[in-house]
Parts: structure tokens; C-alpha cells; sequence
């Protein structure tokens, strides 16, 4: 009975994230502003909780099975790349430059904030 009532609130908290996800991405094809609603959700859903407006008990599940689950999102996307095998083999290398270069950079600049956080919270502690 417990494992029906954990999967009935990830079910329910996906649903409240897609459906908020959706709402933003009205918003702002309603606003007509230059940034995609998905981007837009990510800093509302973040504005909201840090200012205590959602507590993170209310997605917390489903956004952690989601994040589990990601994997499966980038697999349509994936098979998709089959459509573009000419401007694979036109443009592959720079493609691939990018790609590369772009991961590294994200990388790179992910562990240096995540070391600066980490240092900021053991100053904190101490």
C-alpha cells in the first residue's frame, strides 16, 4: 500500500511540473519574450522556491524520478540525428568541435562553481 501511495505522488508531482511547464511556455509565447517558457519555468519554479512560495516537499519526488529517468528524454532526440546525415557528413567536424568544446566548458565551469559553493558552505560550518 505505501509503494501505491509514493507512486501516486510522483505521478501527481510530474503531472504539477508538466503542467507548470506548460503554463510558462504559454506565458511566454504570450509575452513574446526572447527566451524559451522551459527556461523561464526553471527560474520561476526556482524564484518560487526560494522565496518559501512552494516547499520543496511539493516536487521533490517527481522531479528526482524525473532526473532518474533523463536518459530516456535524450533517446527520441538521439534517433532523430538519423534525419540530418547529410549535414552530419557536410559539417561533422565542426559539429563535433562544438560539441566537444561546449561540454568541456560547461564542465569546467560547473566544477568550479559547485567547488565554490562547497568552500563557502565548510566556511560557514566552521
Amino acid at each position: 500500500m505505501n509503494i501505491i501511495r509514493i507512486a501516486a505522488k510522483i505521478v501527481l508531482q510530474v503531472m504539477v511540473l508538466i503542467l507548470f511547464t506548460l503554463a510558462m511556455n504559454a506565458l511566454a509565447q504570450w509575452l513574446h519574450l526572447p527566451i524559451p517558457g522551459t527556461i523561464l519555468g526553471i527560474i520561476v519554479l526556482f524564484l518560487l522556491l526560494k522565496l518559501n512560495i512552494v516547499k520543496l516537499d511539493w516536487i521533490e519526488a517527481g522531479a528526482s524520478w524525473l532526473l532518474a529517468e533523463l536518459l530516456l528524454f535524450f533517446i527520441p532526440a538521439a534517433v532523430g540525428i538519423m534525419e540530418y546525415i547529410p549535414m552530419l557528413q557536410n559539417n561533422g567536424i565542426q559539429i563535433l568541435i562544438v560539441v566537444l568544446s561546449s561540454t568541456v566548458i560547461v564542465m569546467v565551469s560547473s566544477g568550479l562553481i559547485a567547488t565554490r559553493i562547497s568552500r563557502r558552505k565548510e566556511r560557514k560550518t566552521t
